[in-house]
């Protein structure tokens, strides 16, 4: 397994992994498969860009070539919020799972956070009821601070998302 930073020619692979989390868990991503699947690779792209203006990277974890698994951290560019920045968008295709794909991702995203002097905390969230999820964010490090009811809508029902926070001053976990 290689995990590394996504660049622009990733995007189609990303793409793909990304509507297939969307589509297999559309309890687990705010965005829905349909309102990702409209926009062009192009778009995926651009995101990747290392100057791109929505100020976030990408990590992925290949397993040979196959993309199999993404983590992204974007950041707050609000004056007084700059210290923050989210853990967002991690998925780990289901024929990669178990081999500890989701752990190498997270603990990329929090080495990339510890190197930026201007950042303090990575938050995420994960909905309610996904165990594994909250267990693997848990062993990283990140703690919960509140819960969100009805944060996002998926076939007529509601799910609650968990709010999670590492400091990042903390020591690393082993």
């Amino acid at each position: 397994m290689t995990v590394r930073r996504l660049t622009i020619p990733d995007a189609a692979a990303w793409r793909v992994l990304m509507i297939d989390g969307y589509t297999q868990h559309p309890d687990a991503f705010t965005t829905s498969a349909h309102e990702r699947a409209g926009l062009p690779v192009s778009w995926w792209a651009a995101r990747l860009a290392p100057d791109a203006p929505a100020g976030e990277v990408l990590f992925g974890a290949f397993g040979g070539e196959t993309l199999a698994g993404v983590a992204g951290l974007s950041f707050e560019r609000r004056e007084k919020a700059q210290h923050k920045a989210l853990l967002f968008g991690m998925h780990v295709a289901a024929d990669f799972r178990g081999r500890g794909m989701g752990r190498e991702l997270v603990e990329a995203v929090v080495t990339h956070a510890r190197g930026l002097p201007q950042l303090r905390v990575v938050q995420l969230t994960v909905s309610q009821g996904n165990h594994a999820a909250e267990a693997l964010y848990t062993r990283c490090g990140f703690a919960p601070f509140g819960v969100e009811p009805f944060a996002v809508a998926v076939g007529g029902t509601f799910v609650s998302k968990i709010h999670m926070w590492l400091d990042l001053r903390t020591p690393r976990r082993e």
